[in-house]
């Protein structure tokens, strides 16, 4: 089964670092996200993957194209034009890298790589979240449920504390808020079969995640598979930092390799 992924958006609320260059190329640990992303999947033996590119593709495609020299010791002969890798290393990965345009929404980018996927099941994520979902489990969960799309439920922890106030306006309890006392959000990690394409049609101005869900769920053909475990974006400068402190720390949740 293919892997999508969604890498073309800007990335704006994290300018401090896609002002130069694509947000699934901001490093944890010293490797773009969109690596960790695809090390999760291929630790489950998915290993074929199409990355839909738009703001700064060129990065994403430079990146995997001098793959190996980014993971491998070099020696490089200046005078004589040659280059020598040590110690090289690859992952077993087919990675197909598509321009999707730099002003097209999820939807309209999901829809031009469907010549990729033909008549086949795939998988679908954005590039910018981390996860220790369990991918065969989700994948038998869609199976099971017979829905066109099956969609990864989340439950995020809450950024600010919760208040617990008496009728006297006195604050009786303050805690920290907890995944419990929230709402399921879509957490990406998709599984879906060849018939969503049907659902986008507006072309690149669609969005993913209004009309296609939407009506998806109108029909019934929308299911959730919740994860209860590990799950975080990186929307801000804050989630980098705090991605890196818990990778630094050796407590990244999402290292399933």
């Amino acid at each position: 089964m293919k892997v999508v992924i969604l890498a073309g958006g800007l990335g704006t609320r994290l300018s401090e670092e896609t002002d130069i260059r694509p947000k699934p190329m901001v490093e944890i640990g010293g490797m773009p996200i969109i690596w960790h992303i695809m090390k999760i999947y291929s630790s489950y033996g998915f290993n074929e993957f199409i990355i839909c590119l738009g703001y700064k593709g060129y990065i994403i495609k430079e990146y995997f194209a001098n793959y190996f020299l980014h993971q491998s010791d070099v020696t490089i002969d200046v005078q004589n034009n040659k280059l020598e890798v040590h110690n090289t290393f690859s992952e077993n990965w087919k990675i197909t890298l598509v321009e999707t345009g730099a002003n097209t929404l999820t939807g309209g980018r999901i829809k031009r790589i469907q010549k990729y996927i033909g008549e086949e099941r795939f998988m679908l994520t954005y590039g910018d979240g981390v996860s220790n979902v369990d991918i065969p489990s989700l994948v038998k969960f869609h199976e099971s449920n017979k829905k066109l799309c099956t969609v990864t439920a989340v439950q995020p922890s809450g950024r600010f504390g919760v208040l617990q106030i008496n009728e006297n306006e006195l604050v009786e309890s303050f805690h920290e808020k907890r995944p419990e006392d929230t709402g399921w959000i879509n957490g990406g990690y998709f599984v879906c079969e060849h018939e969503v394409f049907d659902f986008i049609k507006q072309g690149d101005d669609t969005i993913w995640e209004r009309e296609p869900l939407e009506n998806l769920a109108k029909e019934k053909q929308l299911g959730s598979y919740k994860h209860r475990g590990f799950w975080r974006p990186m929307d801000s400068l804050k989630d980098k930092m705090d991605l890196n402190e818990l990778w630094n720390k050796g407590k990244a949740e999402w290292k399933i390799w």
